[in-house]
């Protein structure tokens, strides 16, 4: 979300996803893909601006789970001992017919 300002003050957010166009006549205008209309106190170049920083943050983050996987690989001889309910072997499929 990036949070732009209504030209009485309050703020709100806005999912920069759902942002069709942006115009600047001379108020600052946010129309949504739904149609929906916001008349805002930040410059297109500002609400631009926060787009394009809230997307750079997201592809940082989805480098930085990549970087840093956060599970880990059990090898077979480390299972638990007292597994009840172990996995059937492999069905092998059959061959494809002509």
């Amino acid at each position: 979300m990036i949070v732009v300002t209504r030209l009485n003050g309050g703020q709100f957010g806005v999912n920069p996803d759902l942002v069709q166009r942006i115009d600047s006549a001379p108020d600052t205008i946010l129309t949504l893909i739904d149609g929906s209309k916001f008349i805002v106190e930040e410059s297109m170049q500002e609400v631009i601006d926060r787009i394009n920083e809230h997307r750079s943050l997201l592809l940082a983050r989805a480098r930085e789970l990549k970087a840093e996987p956060r599970f880990e690989v059990v090898p077979d001889d480390e299972q638990d001992a007292d597994d009840d309910h172990p996995l059937a072997p492999a069905v092998p499929l059959r061959p494809r017919s002509r």
